[in-house]
C-alpha cells in the first residue's frame, strides 16, 4: 500500500463521522447553510484563508506555500436532492423528503480530509484553492460562483473534481480525456388546438393526436439526423393532456430532455427538434410553442491535466485499480462550465459493484456513499496537489 494511502486511512474515521453528520443533515441547492458553515469553520481552523458566501452558499479555502507560482483548484459539491431516504441507516436523513442521494456528502468529506492533511503535512509550494460548490443538482452553482468572480479572485492553472460511480468497483479510479459527460437541455412543447366532444372530433382540433405524432417523429432525430458514431439522446419524459375519455382537450404539453457529447451535435439536436415540432404541429393544424431551456454544457477533460491525474492514480493504486480511458457518461455535471474556463479533469471513483452496499445507483432512495472511499479519494487529492505543485527546494 502506498505510504500516503496508509496515512489517510489512519485519519479516515474522523472524516467518515463528519460525512455521516453531513448525510444526516442534507440541504438542497443554495440552502447549504449548515454544510457551508461546517466546511468554512474547518478550513479556517486548519489555517486556510476562507471566503464564505461565494455564489450564495459556496466556500473557497486558499492555502499558499513557498514561492511557487502555480495554482491548482479542487472542487467538491455540497447539495442534496429532494428525495425521501429509504436506507434505514442509523445516520439517515433527519429532513423529510431530502437526502444525499448522489454522494455529495462523501465528496465534501474527501476534500476536507485532503485539506486537513495538506495543511498539516502537505509537501508543496504554490497556491491551493479548495472550492466547495453549492447547487450542482440542476441549480447551476458552478456558474453562480463564477459570476461572483471565482476565477478572478482565485485564479487556477488547472482544476479537478471527483464523483463517485456506483457499478464500478469500490475505490477504483476511472479517467478519461475528451468529452466525458453530456450536455443537458430541456424543452417544454405546448400544442394548442380546439377542444371539443370526444364523439364529434371533426369539430375539434385534437392536440393529443398531434402530440403522439410529435413523439414518434422525434425518434428519427437521433436515428436519422445524427452521425451513428456520435452520442445523442432525446427523451420525452412526460405528456400532460386531457382529463376525461370523452373530452378532446385544448392543449397537450410534452416535457423533453436532450443530451449530447459534442457541441455541434447539441446544436443540431436543437435545430431538428424545433423544426420537427413546428412541421408536425402545422400538419395537424395546431399551434406549437417551444420553451427551450439550455442546461449544462458538455464536460470536456483536457489531455495534459487528465494525463497527470492518470499518473497520480497509477502511483497511488497501481495498474489493476485504474481505468485509463473509461467510457463517457450520458448524465450531466455543471463542473463542465468550470472546464470551459480552466483546463482540468473530472475523475470518477468506484462506489461499489454487484450486490455491495455502494452499488445502488445515485438519485435512488436506497443510495449511500461508500465510506471506504474517504481515504482513497483524499489520498488522490493530496498526491495530485503535491505533483502539480512540486516542491522545488
Amino acid at each position: 500500500m502506498h505510504t500516503l494511502l496508509e496515512q489517510l486511512h489512519a485519519q479516515a474515521d474522523d472524516f467518515i463521522r463528519l460525512r455521516r453528520d453531513i448525510h444526516r443533515h442534507p440541504e438542497l441547492a443554495f440552502d447549504e447553510h449548515r454544510t457551508s458553515k461546517l466546511v468554512a469553520d474547518k478550513l479556517q481552523q486548519w489555517g486556510y484563508q476562507v471566503e464564505r458566501g461565494l455564489g450564495g452558499t459556496g466556500v473557497v479555502g486558499r492555502l499558499v506555500r513557498g514561492g511557487g507560482t502555480r495554482r491548482i483548484g479542487l472542487r467538491a459539491d455540497m447539495d442534496a436532492l429532494p428525495i425521501g431516504e429509504a436506507t434505514g441507516l442509523t445516520y439517515a436523513s433527519s429532513h423529510a423528503g431530502v437526502m444525499h442521494a448522489c454522494g455529495h456528502d462523501g465528496h465534501t468529506a474527501m476534500l476536507l480530509a485532503a485539506a486537513y492533511h495538506l495543511a498539516k503535512r502537505g509537501h508543496f509550494e504554490g497556491t491551493l484553492n479548495l472550492i466547495f460548490q453549492p447547487a450542482e443538482e440542476g441549480g447551476g452553482g458552478a456558474l453562480r460562483m463564477m459570476e461572483d468572480g471565482l476565477f478572478d479572485r482565485y485564479p487556477c492553472d488547472a482544476i479537478f473534481a471527483m464523483h463517485n460511480l456506483p457499478g464500478l468497483a469500490q475505490g477504483r479510479l476511472a479517467l478519461r480525456d475528451g468529452p466525458t459527460m453530456a450536455s443537458s437541455d430541456y424543452a417544454t412543447v405546448t400544442l394548442t388546438g380546439i377542444g371539443g366532444h370526444g364523439a364529434m372530433p371533426h369539430r375539434a382540433v385534437d392536440p393529443i393526436v398531434a402530440a403522439a405524432s410529435v413523439v414518434m417523429a422525434l425518434q428519427t432525430v437521433v436515428s436519422r439526423n445524427i452521425d451513428p458514431l456520435q452520442m445523442a439522446v432525446v427523451t420525452v419524459g412526460a405528456i400532460h393532456a386531457g382529463t376525461a375519455n370523452n373530452v378532446i382537450p385544448q392543449c397537450a404539453v410534452l416535457e423533453i430532455s436532450v443530451r449530447a457529447l459534442d457541441r455541434e451535435v447539441r446544436n443540431k439536436l436543437e435545430e431538428r427538434i424545433k423544426s420537427l415540432v413546428a412541421a408536425q404541429a402545422e400538419s395537424f393544424g395546431v399551434d406549437a410553442r417551444i420553451d427551450w431551456r439550455p442546461g449544462y454544457a458538455v464536460l470536456v477533460n483536457t489531455p495534459d491535466e487528465t494525463a497527470l491525474a492518470r499518473e497520480v492514480a497509477l502511483e497511488l493504486l497501481g495498474n489493476d485499480r485504474v481505468t485509463l480511458q473509461g467510457p463517457a457518461v450520458p448524465a450531466s455535471e455543471d463542473f463542465a462550465f468550470m472546464l470551459e474556463r480552466v483546463p482540468g479533469s473530472y475523475v470518477q471513483i468506484g462506489n461499489g459493484e454487484g450486490d455491495s452496499h455502494g452499488a445502488c445507483m445515485v438519485h435512488n432512495p436506497g443510495y449511500d456513499f461508500n465510506d471506504n472511499n474517504v481515504a482513497i479519494g483524499s489520498a488522490f487529492w493530496v498526491l495530485l496537489v503535491e505533483r502539480f505543485l512540486r516542491f522545488s527546494a
